[in-house]
Order: structure tokens, then sequence, then C-alpha cells
């Protein structure tokens, strides 16, 4: 069974306290969540039962390889979408809460197209100011 938005977002959570600081604490997620620690345990226990991390109460836990690659691959799609929506030309102050609001309804598919798609625009930056002319363009029609 795939896991849940919810899941995927504790993952990623851990996934990056891990990386950040070698460890990832239930403070440090509900915190980082904005959710109360009672509901990060229940998440780490349902997390451990699906074998995406090892818990052990009391001492922490530690993401199993299934937890680690799905963390990682996580993170590239929160980061890839951010990129994108970068390129596009979407507002810095817009593009944190647009990337969780889209990132758990689009398939791997469309994730890896658009990744296609970013690759197209870094490889050759005179795309990006080209389509930054025409968002110029667009503006004025629309002003």
């Amino acid at each position: 069974m795939p896991p849940t938005p919810s899941m995927e977002d504790y993952i990623e959570r851990i996934y990056l306290l891990i990386q950040d600081k070698g460890y990832a604490r239930v403070s440090d997620i509900a915190e980082a969540l904005e959710v109360h620690p009672s509901s990060v345990t229940k998440m780490v226990q349902k997390l451990d039962k699906d074998q995406y991390l090892i818990y052990e109460k009391y001492r922490g836990f530690i993401l199993t390889s299934k937890g680690e690659k799905l963390g990682k691959r996580l993170v590239y799609r929160h980061e890839l979408l951010e990129n994108f929506l970068n390129i596009i030309g979407v507002s810095q102050d817009k593009i944190y809460v647009d990337v969780e609001g889209i990132e758990h309804h689009l398939s791997w598919d469309a994730i890896d197209r658009i990744g296609d798609l970013v690759q197209y625009f870094e490889e050759d930056t005179d795309r990006i100011s080209q389509l930054r002319d025409i968002q110029k363009r667009n503006k004025n029609v629309d002003d």
C-alpha cells in the first residue's frame, strides 16, 4: 500500500532532520510539522509498522532503507517543484505554499516530465529569458 500524503510529509521531514542533525526526535517533527507530539508518536508507530522506520520507545528512530529511499525521493520532488515554479516565474512568497499544495497530487510520471522541462530551461538560460519576455508581454496585455 503506498504511503498517504500525511505519511509522505512525515517521511520527508524525518529524512531532512536526519540529514541536517543526524537524528530526528518526536519534538523536532512536531515543531516542524506544527502538530502535537502525540500525533507524531502515532504516525511514527504506523511508519514503523509499514517498515519505513524502526521506532524504539523513548530512544528515537531511524529510517529503514525503504524509508531512506522514499525520503530522498520526496525531498527531490519538493526541490524540483520549487525549482520549476521559480523558473516559470511564480512569486517567491508563493512557491512553498504552492509546492505543499500540489506535491501529493502529481504522479511520479508527471514529476519526471517536470524534471525534463526544468532541465530544458537550465541547459540554455536564454530560454528562461525568452519566457520572461513572454510573461512581460502577457502582463502588459492583462493590465
